[in-house]
C-alpha cells in the first residue's frame, strides 16, 4: 500500500491491519503516560518518608535536626502535588472518551479524593492524644493501608494485573512497618515503597512503548 494513498484498501488482509494500526495509534493518545500516574508519587514517598525516618529514627533520636514539622509537612505537598498530576493525566485521557469506563475512571477519582480527606479528618481527631511516635505512626499506617486498597481496588475495576500486584505489595510491607514499629516504618516506605512504585511506573510505561 502506498501510505500517500488516501483511497480505502482492497485486499481484506490489509484492511484488517489499517484498522488495528488505528486503534493502536487511538489507544496511545488516550492512554496518559504511565510515569505521570506513578512516578510522582514514588518520589513523594521516597523524600517525604524519607525525612521521617532521618528526623524520627527508632530510639527517640535523631539522624539529622529537622524542625519537627517539616517531615509531615513536605510529606502532605508532595502527596499533594502527585494527586494533582495524575489527576490531571488522567483528566485530559477522559475528555476524550466517555462511556463507562471514563466513568469509571472519574468515581475512582472520587473515591480517592473523599477517602483521603475522612480518613485524614479522623486522624487529625485522634491524633493529638497519642505520643509523637505513635501518632506518626498512626498517620502513615492508615494513609497507606488507604492507598494500597485502592490500588487494588483500581485494580479490580480495570482488570490491571500490575496495579493490583502494586496495592498487594503495598499493603504487605505497610503491615511489616507497622509491626516494626515508630521510625521503622518510615524506612520500610521510603525504600520498599517507593521502589515498588517507581519500578511499577517504569514497567508499565515500557509496556506502552511496546504496543503494536
Amino acid at each position: 500500500m502506498n501510505p500517500d494513498d488516501d483511497s480505502p484498501p482492497t485486499d481484506a488482509a490489509a484492511a484488517l491491519r489499517l484498522i488495528q494500526d488505528q486503534r493502536s495509534a487511538t489507544a496511545r493518545r488516550l492512554d496518559p503516560d504511565a510515569r505521570l500516574l506513578y512516578w510522582p508519587w514514588g518520589v513523594a514517598w521516597l523524600i517525604g518518608f524519607g525525612l521521617f525516618f532521618l528526623r524520627f529514627t527508632p530510639g527517640d533520636r535523631a539522624l539529622v535536626a529537622l524542625p519537627s514539622w517539616l517531615p509531615l509537612t513536605v510529606l502532605f505537598v508532595l502527596l499533594l502535588a502527585a494527586a494533582a498530576v495524575q489527576a490531571t493525566a488522567r483528566e485530559r485521557a477522559y475528555d476524550q472518551v466517555s462511556g463507562d469506563s471514563a466513568q469509571r475512571g472519574r468515581w475512582y477519582g472520587y473515591a480517592w479524593g473523599l477517602g483521603s480527606l475522612g480518613v485524614y479528618a479522623g486522624l487529625g481527631r485522634i491524633s493529638g492524644h497519642l505520643p509523637h511516635d505513635l501518632a506518626a505512626l498512626l498517620w502513615s499506617t492508615t494513609s497507606v493501608g488507604l492507598i494500597g486498597a485502592l490500588q487494588m481496588a483500581g485494580g479490580a475495576i480495570w482488570l490491571d494485573r500490575d496495579l493490583f500486584r502494586l496495592g498487594v505489595w503495598i499493603s504487605v510491607i505497610n503491615l511489616l512497618g507497622a509491626f516494626a514499629g515508630p521510625g521503622w516504618h518510615a524506612l520500610v516506605m521510603a525504600v520498599a515503597g517507593s521502589g515498588g512504585i517507581l519500578v511499577a511506573g517504569a514497567l508499565a510505561r515500557r509496556r506502552q512503548r511496546q504496543l503494536p
